[in-house]
């Protein structure tokens, strides 16, 4: 008889990196279902972004909080401080706020198949912005992804209202700011640090959120809501949000960030049917075909 090896250490770290990989990708994914769902009680995207952002707020707080009192960390700098504030701002805030208000006019499925194109984005801004090669391959990637997209964006067209278009083009808006984002992270990344440089960057979002909400909105209707609201946007933070970032963390250290990566692709399909079974979406052929060709397209760049 065959003896069954138990399996050792590394492999338990595997399994154990791959697992909070894959529950980060459907922690982020959840992100589109809970917004449809705290849309039902007519509020605006403004005032549900701030309240998901005073939420994940204490949280990264604690984190930033416990880096500076970290004798051993190097300090900042003006030139760190200025690459928090702008990358903060265009990751975290801006693509935020064009992903909610987005996400008003469109299915959570096509949302997520369109944030995921953020790999195409950095690619095409990569050749423009920064003169980086553009192959073949390249184009062919990019040739199925928006393919892929269209297919969803044409059977989409036939059930949603015709603010379709203009709830596309926020999300490719909130696309292409955290397409900029990434490709700025690099450098400041290596310079401050992974999880002190996400709860600065957070907490100027979370800053510039609620600004924008003091400007816009009056203060005493962020009380006046329904509990329903508030429940979906303490679930949004902590599920949706602040998990998902620390567990990705911890699952790039374990297995890398290819493979990460590469386990991160099961959160469109995740949203596609976590949207037909909570939202009542429909899931037809066109966008499960629509979804394979963005994934085929999108993993042929993350595998390069």
């Amino acid at each position: 008889m065959a003896t069954i090896t138990p399996p050792t250490l590394s492999d338990r770290k595997l399994l154990f990196g791959f697992a909070l990989a894959a529950l980060a990708a459907i922690g982020f994914s959840g992100k589109a279902i809970l917004v449809k769902l705290a849309y039902v009680d007519s509020v605006d995207a403004v005032t549900l972004l701030a309240l998901r952002m005073l939420f994940s707020t204490p949280f990264f707080l604690l984190v930033a909080l416990r880096h500076i009192g970290r004798g051993s960390a190097s300090p900042l700098r003006g030139r760190d401080w200025l690459s928090i504030l702008i990358l903060g701002l265009l990751g975290y805030y801006l693509s935020s706020l064009f992903d909610f208000i987005g996400l008003a006019y469109i299915s959570a499925g096509l949302e997520r198949l369109i944030l995921f194109l953020y790999p195409t984005m950095v690619v095409l801004l990569s050749a423009l912005l920064l003169g980086k090669r553009f192959g073949r391959k390249e184009v062919m990637a990019l040739l199925l992804s928006y393919a892929g997209i269209g297919v969803v964006f044409l059977d989409e067209l036939q059930v949603q209202s015709p603010h379709v278009f203009k709830g596309a083009a926020f999300v490719f808006a909130s696309t292409l700011t955290y397409s900029a984002y990434l490709i700025g992270t690099g450098e400041a990344v290596a310079r401050i640090g992974v999880s002190r440089f996400t709860a600065f960057a957070m907490l100027v979002a979370c800053a510039a959120t609620v600004l924008q909400f003091v400007l816009t909105h009056s203060p005493r209707s962020l009380l006046d809501l329904p509990a329903r609201v508030y429940q979906l946007s303490a679930v949004m933070a902590i599920v949706s949000t602040v998990l998902p970032v620390f567990m990705l963390s911890a699952s790039i250290r374990l297995i890398g960030s290819g493979r990460a990566a590469l386990i991160g692709s099961i959160g469109p399909v995740a949203t596609l049917f976590m949207a037909a079974a909570i939202l009542d979406e429909s899931l037809t052929v066109q966008q499960m075909a629509g979804a394979g060709l963005v994934m085929v397209g999108v993993l042929s760049l993350s595998r390069r």
